[in-house]
């Protein structure tokens, strides 16, 4: 999740990235290699498909980025956007 605990709680939606675990055809800024959490599977964040859920939808917590690789996905998407 990319929005902040109390945007979580307060509005029962989370802004997220899609993670997969099929290693992606392009690098860096659309896809980051996830190694600050231990994954069942090598998994990368796909900068680029961002979403909005609900909470309800959210399955079990898998852990959180570490703080320089949480800065890489915002620094991804402003690459994206153009910022």
């Amino acid at each position: 999740m990319l929005s902040h605990d109390v945007f979580n709680e307060r509005s029962r939606t989370v802004i997220a990235v899609v993670l997969t675990s099929q290693a992606p055809a392009a690098g860096y800024p659309l896809n980051l290699e996830i190694r600050s959490i231990p994954l069942p599977k090598r998994s990368w964040v796909k900068i680029s498909q961002i979403r909005t859920l609900s909470t309800d939808r959210l399955g079990d917590h898998l852990g959180r980025l570490s703080p320089e690789e949480l800065q890489k996905v915002v620094e991804g998407l402003n690459e994206i956007i153009g910022e």
